[in-house]
């Protein structure tokens, strides 16, 4: 039995819908945020939108989730250390939280996740998620002895928190140059 393709009509709708819900995030942040005028932003209808999505959370959650895919451990080279993973990872990172759509959501997720305890128990979960590669990929180096001893974890929330203060504190995100500094003052080299 062959799979149904799906109709290029409904492709286009959601990925409208999809973007429109990211820009509205970002122009009205969450408190704001309406279906309404993320199905007139991405002229749609309101019940195409319902159709696909029943609430705002749930909306936006999708919306992230077809942001900013991370480079994945199949799509590594062959040759490719976990030194050269963990900065490939960072440099993604720093990218995403200056120049996508991501930037201009993540004020607005940051407060939503404080005023919301909805929101909140999904940026903890999405950013566990995403940030499970950099563990692992920490976790790889100090097998091989690639990184002085330490927990991986600690090491993540070292790298990515020091990549987000950057991002939402300084006029400085971190610049793909700083990221090796930032692996080597962070993890250390063997």
């Amino acid at each position: 039995m062959s799979q149904k393709r799906p109709d290029p009509r409904v492709t286009r709708s959601r990925e409208a819908l999809l973007a429109g819900a990211l820009d509205e995030l970002a122009a009205v942040g969450y408190a704001a945020f309406s279906m309404e005028s993320v199905a007139a932003r991405a002229g749609v209808g309101r019940s195409t939108l319902y159709r696909h999505w029943g609430d705002r959370l749930q909306l936006i959650a999708d919306a992230l989730e077809t942001l900013n895919v991370q480079p994945a451990p199949p799509d590594r080279p062959a040759d490719e250390t976990a030194r050269e993973h963990v900065e490939d990872l960072l440099r993604h990172l720093a990218d995403a939280l200056s120049r996508s759509r991501v930037s201009a959501c993540l004020p607005a997720l940051v407060h939503a996740a404080e005023q919301d305890a909805g929101v909140r128990e999904f940026l903890h979960g999405y950013s566990r998620r995403r940030r499970q590669a950099l563990v692992d990929a920490i976790a790889e180096g100090t097998a091989r002895g690639e990184f002085r001893p330490g927990d991986p974890d600690i090491g993540a929330d070292a790298l990515s928190g020091a990549v987000f203060y950057r991002r939402l504190m300084t006029a400085h995100p971190v610049r793909p140059d700083d990221v090796p500094v930032l692996v080597d003052a962070v993890l250390g080299r063997r």
